[in-house]
């Protein structure tokens, strides 16, 4: 079973949607008994960093993904916020992310170039820096749908699977074991975020 984490942040109908039309067993949920139980996890998201996590807290929620993420390998992967959850702090607020990644979430900085304007919305391509069978069938320089102001900068760049470039490069697919993360929205993205879903689904 494939439980969405549903905290109130994120269109987790859509995701839910793309999901149960490939056939796989999938719920939408923030109960603890299913989040103990899941094969897989999605937390997906938009919105700030200081809201998703509060939605967490509120929900008691957070010890149990802990244990299932860190402890017992369960694959999660996080979408856009849900990426940046991942994180250890946010220049968008004060509250400590989820912690599950040595890296940060910051706001684009653009200095000159009048081009880039925040947030990055719209389709934009990804470059491959390294292999992951969560790439399966997916080409570099394949694209994707972007709707964000902040990003993440980690700090092992061991954990950066692909980059885009918006005025300059930003991890837009991350992964560390189980722990995969991509700022775009795979269930806006077409072809290419159906392929990303059934790679989650299937390894």
């Amino acid at each position: 079973m494939i439980v969405i984490i549903d905290y109130g942040l994120g269109n987790v109908r859509s995701v839910y949607a793309k999901i149960d039309q490939m056939g796989a067993s999938v719920k939408i949920s923030r109960e603890i008994a299913d989040i103990e139980n899941a094969e897989k996890i999605i937390i997906p998201g938009v919105g700030s960093f200081d809201a998703g996590m509060k939605r967490l807290h509120d929900l008691q929620i957070i010890d149990i993904l802990k244990k299932q993420v860190v402890k017992e390998q369960v694959p999660i992967l996080g979408i856009c916020l849900g990426m940046q959850l991942f994180t250890q702090r946010s220049e968008e607020g004060n509250v400590e992310g989820l912690g599950y990644l040595d890296a940060e979430t910051k706001k684009f900085s653009f200095q000159d170039n009048e081009r880039c304007h925040i947030p990055h919305m719209g389709w934009n391509t990804i470059s491959i820096r390294k292999q992951s069978p969560y790439l399966n069938q997916i080409d570099d320089e394949s694209r994707f749908y972007f709707v964000h102001s902040y990003h993440v900068i980690c700090n092992d760049p061991e954990d950066i699977v692909a980059v885009t470039n918006y005025g300059y490069d930003f991890p837009s697919i991350i992964q560390k074991d189980s722990i995969v993360g991509v700022q775009f929205h795979p269930e806006k993205s077409h072809k290419q975020g159906i392929q990303l879903l059934k790679n989650f689904i299937r390894n």
